[in-house]
């Protein structure tokens, strides 16, 4: 069952915030990502403050009282070169979407991310963005069955 966001379930987000972080930290070849002691509680701190300010939505999936899943979703704001640049159609962007490592492959991930792309038709967004660490392999291949496409990239050299 997907709900819109409820705090009751505060502490299971930020546990599966963490669980995300780790999975980031474990195929981090490069070995720069981290997960300091206050991440647990300020990162979703951080995206539900972007999510207030930003027009965006939180929906949780709930299974038995338990969170299996979340995705977070956010209005991106268009700055001063990206008026020079694009259209500037109205854009959503995932923040985040995790599912528990036990409930992968179930189809919990691509319901959430069809809830979230109904919320941002709803809203008249035209487009939307999502960041996907360049070692996820397997999200992005869960993007990409789910009609994504590689579109921006960012390349990086180790100094």
């Amino acid at each position: 069952m997907i709900i819109e966001y409820d705090s009751i379930y505060d502490e299971q987000i930020k546990d599966l915030l963490v669980e995300l972080q780790n999975y980031l930290i474990d195929i981090d070849n490069w070995h720069t990502q981290i997960l300091l002691s206050e991440y647990r509680e300020n990162m979703f701190k951080i995206d539900k403050q972007k999510v207030m300010q930003q027009n965006g939505k939180i929906y949780l999936s709930i299974e038995n009282n338990i969170l299996i899943g979340l995705i977070i979703g956010i209005v991106e704001e268009k700055d001063d070169i990206d008026k020079l640049t694009n259209d500037c159609a109205k854009t959503g962007a995932i923040l985040e979407l995790v599912v528990r490592n036990d409930a992968r492959g179930q189809g919990v991930g691509k319901n959430l991310l069809e809830k979230m792309e109904e919320y941002f038709k709803s809203i008249n967004c035209k487009r939307i963005n999502i960041e996907v660490f360049g070692p996820n392999k397997k999200g992005l291949n869960f993007y990409e069955k789910n009609d994504y496409i590689i579109r921006d990239m960012i390349v990086s050299k180790q100094i």
